[in-house]
């Protein structure tokens, strides 16, 4: 008996493939031996007379193109495996995309990646119309069958209650459309802040559940007495370091051309130009709009203070409640992360999801944050969140432990999201 699979409790979210081609462009896809076997025996090297994979570090990945494409996409933006093959013919981590399935103590949770562009713009079926395949997925997954604690903060496992209080908890804050958007994200930042710092080895069980009844049961009141000053120049700087962290996505092809060595020293000076805030934004991704200052992205007003506001609080209302149902901010949805953790790094992600918006917007020439600038955004943050091994590291815990002790997760929310244009931020 596998673990029983749960699809993503949230009927406003939708998803069909479009065949935009999106998925097999700037994506680096690793291959299992079954890949490689079934790879094999379509005989593309022979077809093709060139290799259709590569090695890198002991893993195999599908090749990619100078561009970044698949070797297998085609000019009208379809697989050529699914063409000639079928669906069931391709890499496993191409059909299961963008769904994930992340194991909990009694159940596996399919989540839904917003790096898909019919994710964010929630076209097609509804997600339950899915669950066959879902389950043909995890049958082919060894992991997603087998049960995986979730812990609460530190080494203290979550009990099956705790885990459903705190994603009732903050589900229920969010959906509180008769509070602005501004007060539901600051409030999401302040709980987060207020679980990191908590001592919850002896606030177990019902105690937990009323320690989160009386945090949400504080909002929004709570908020007045507690105003939000501007970010210090080092959260904003730490902040675009997270950026950075977010954004980087070497390719293999570019790093057998160029050396490693050479990759390495462009990371740094990339990463130090983003730290300083100063000069040209670096390249982000292949399909991200090149130009545009950093200077200029500070200057801009908050993600959710331009022409589609509406539409941006619908879009990320959306993502973070997807994110938290679907098992993708914490356990193995998440580097194994505890719940508080967890939820902190989803508000650094939410920050960084408003730079990045702000920092296309300004590479495009526009004068304010629109939808189509926090979508892209979106693209490439969720595209990262789970996936980059370097976002679960000792260097993300730290920045995020930086900013829960200085109110840094409310600062760069509000700042990121809400503020009028920044002038110059207080020392640290």
């Amino acid at each position: 008996m596998g673990l029983p699979l749960q699809v993503l409790p949230l009927p406003v979210q939708r998803y069909s493939c479009h065949g935009c081609g999106d998925c097999c462009r700037d994506f680096t896809v690793q291959l299992s031996p079954e890949d490689l076997a079934r790879l094999e025996r379509q005989g593309w090297r022979e077809r093709l007379g060139e290799p259709v994979t590569v090695e890198f570090q002991g893993q195999a990945f599908l090749r990619q193109r100078d561009d970044g494409a698949c070797i297998f996409l085609m000019d009208n933006g379809l697989c050529r495996v699914h063409s000639e093959f079928g669906f069931d013919e391709k890499p496993l981590a191409c059909r299961v995309f963008p769904f994930s399935l992340a194991p909990g103590p009694r159940a596996a949770m399919a989540g839904i990646n917003f790096a898909c562009q019919s994710v964010r713009q929630s076209r097609g079926a509804a997600l339950p119309s899915h669950m066959e395949s879902l389950r043909d997925f995890q049958g082919a997954l060894p992991e997603a069958r087998r049960a995986s604690v979730i812990r609460l903060s530190g080494k203290l496992v979550a009990d099956e209650g705790e885990v459903d209080a705190l994603i009732a908890a903050i589900d229920g804050w969010l959906t509180r459309l008769e509070e602005p958007f501004e007060v539901r994200l600051d409030g999401l930042a302040w709980i987060a802040q207020q679980l990191m710092a908590a001592k919850l080895d002896t606030v177990r069980g019902r105690r937990f559940e009323e320690l989160l009844d009386l945090l949400v049961g504080a909002l929004p009141d709570e908020l007045l007495h507690l105003p939000i000053e501007a970010p210090s120049r080092r959260q904003m700087s730490l902040l675009r370091q997270a950026v950075f962290a977010r954004t980087e996505d070497p390719k293999i092809p570019e790093i057998s051309r160029r050396g490693r060595l050479r990759t390495v020293l462009s990371q740094l000076w990339r990463s130090r130009r983003f730290s300083r805030g100063k000069g040209v934004i670096p390249p982000i991704g292949l399909a991200w709009p090149r130009g545009g200052r950093l200077e200029r992205v500070a200057a801009l007003p908050g993600a959710a203070r331009g022409p589609d506001a509406e539409a941006i609080e619908e879009l990320m209302t959306r993502w973070l409640r997807a994110t938290i149902l679907g098992g993708r901010a914490w356990g193995s949805g998440f580097y194994g992360w505890p719940m508080t953790e967890g939820l902190g790094a989803l508000i650094v992600n939410l920050a960084s999801l408003g730079w990045l918006a702000r920092a296309h917007a300004v590479a495009e020439g526009a004068p304010a944050v629109r939808l189509a600038d926090v979508s892209a955004a979106l693209g490439r943050i969720d595209r990262s969140a789970g996936r980059a091994r370097w976002l679960g590291g000792s260097a993300e815990r730290l920045r995020l432990e930086y900013f829960a002790r200085h109110d840094g997760l409310r600062r760069l929310t509000r700042e990121l999201w809400f503020a009028s244009p920044a002038s110059s931020a207080p020392p640290t």
